[in-house]
């Protein structure tokens, strides 16, 4: 895992596509749906914004630089291009119970583009891949979050996976398994504090 310094290094020096695949080793991140077309540098920052948070180090004059790179960066619709790196973005922007316009915009980008089923993209983007794929990287970034959960129809996507969980593909059956364990504990830790 990286240090605050190497991280500095390397978005100083411009190296976001390094940075980027440097932050995602042997992370769930790492899925190759993650595809820009030239310009690394948001999906960088925001990975870089969550393992500072993982480090404790959002003290840091770089961590306002990255986070500051990362609220510019939103287009007019509330996305960040697509919706992988909106909910990227979106993880980044709410760790240390982030809140704030962006934030609002984002998840209402994402609940407008979400299916009657539940999935995600409502219609194709680029060149994203299945919805399967796209929606568990979803949940596996946002599902845990109280903010997400009441701006989507939560009940509808992980109704879909519990239903079709035998049907999904390696990639998209891990970050599901992944997504729902942090569902269920981010929902016990809420029983533990309201009791």
């Amino acid at each position: 895992m990286m240090t605050v310094k190497q991280i500095e290094r390397s978005w100083s020096a411009k190296h976001y596509e390094r940075l980027f695949r440097d932050l995602t080793v042997s992370r769930s991140e790492t899925v190759s749906m993650i595809e820009v077309d030239g310009d690394w540098s948001i999906p960088a920052a925001a990975m870089a914004l969550i393992r500072m948070d993982e480090l404790i180090q959002s003290h840091v004059p770089l961590y306002r630089q990255l986070l500051r790179a990362v609220v510019v960066s939103q287009g007019s619709d509330g996305s960040w291009g697509d919706p992988a790196i909106t909910a990227l973005c979106l993880r980044a922007l709410l760790c240390g119970d982030g809140q704030g316009l962006s934030i609002e915009r984002g998840m209402d980008f994402l609940a407008r583009l979400q299916k009657p089923e539940g999935l995600w993209p409502k219609y194709p983007l680029r060149r994203m891949p299945e919805d399967a794929l796209v929606s568990a990287f979803i949940l596996f970034e946002l599902g845990d979050q109280p903010a997400f959960q009441s701006a989507v129809r939560m009940d509808d996507v992980v109704g879909w996976f519990e239903s079709n969980e035998s049907f999904l593909g390696g990639t998209a059956r891990d970050l599901w398994s992944q997504a729902a364990r942090r569902c269920r504990a981010k929902l016990r830790e809420v029983a533990v504090s309201w009791s």
